[in-house]
């Protein structure tokens, strides 16, 4: 598998420290956009991961998992020159970093986990997203994940927010049907991973929207005990803060990258 890697700001140098950022489901890197916008001084490597933009080509709709997902983002790394990173995912982008915490801590100088869980599916969860699996390789395609938009964004935005509600929509219909397969189906076999947060040693950022109605506050409370932190919560956003209140995101993320070099 293949994940794509966009440079933004400053570069690294030589032994440089960057911020890695990992996309949601079923997005891509452009949703970072205004975040990075408010980081210009920090070297941002935005990742596509596999079936995703850039790298929608290396969809694996069957054989995908949040293992391979993060393998294929420290390949790219490597490749990149980057051995060691700050790294933060939102929602699966959170998944595959807890993925890559298992497999690969050694590249790891902090981590930021933003509107997702360490918990496995229950099995309603599980069930549903094989449906939507099934569904987007079929007639359905992409309109097998129109209807995420009720969850990816809290009633603030939803009320207050039409540019973002647009954008989002608009994304959401350009998802690529491979890609939401590979992923979802990847994300229904995922492992608890609480366990693995509690072995890393290294600085932490927990995030979460308040109107966070996919991942809330009670897992994102356990993550923050098993990282020793505290969790920072975004008012006036739902599960994509990221990209409804990107000025908060982007200070936490600062912050996080300062405490990390």
């Amino acid at each position: 598998m293949v994940a794509v890697v966009h440079h933004h700001g400053p570069s690294t140098g030589a032994g440089g420290l960057p911020l890695v950022l990992l996309h949601g489901f079923p997005l891509d890197s452009q949703m970072w956009a205004e975040v990075i916008a408010e980081l210009p001084q920090i070297p941002v490597l935005a990742v596509d991961l596999p079936g995703f933009g850039a790298a929608r080509e290396a969809a694996e709709p069957d054989g995908a998992t949040l293992e391979s997902f993060a393998d294929a983002v420290v390949g790219s790394l490597r490749d990149a020159g980057v051995t060691r990173a700050v790294v933060a995912g939102l929602s699966m982008g959170g998944y595959v970093l807890m993925a890559l915490a298992q497999r690969h801590a050694d590249l790891l100088a902090g981590v930021g986990l933003l509107d997702t869980k360490a918990g496995e599916d229950t099995v309603e969860a599980r069930t549903g997203r094989l449906s939507v699996a099934n569904r987007a390789l079929g007639p359905d395609g992409a309109q097998a994940v129109a209807g995420m938009i009720e969850g990816l964004l809290g009633p603030t935005s939803r009320a207050k927010r039409s540019d973002v509600v647009e954008q989002v929509r608009h994304w959401l219909a350009q998802a690529p049907p491979e890609g939401i397969a590979g992923a979802q189906r990847a994300m229904a076999t995922r492992p608890d991973r609480l366990a693995v947060l509690q072995t890393l040693q290294v600085p932490a950022l927990v995030l979460y929207g308040s109107e966070d109605a996919l991942a809330g506050a009670e897992a994102h409370e356990a993550m923050a005990q098993a990282l020793g932190t505290e969790p920072v919560v975004v008012e006036g956003a739902g599960h994509l803060s990221a990209v409804e209140e990107p000025a908060a995101v982007a200070e936490a993320l600062a912050q996080l990258y300062q405490r990390s070099i």
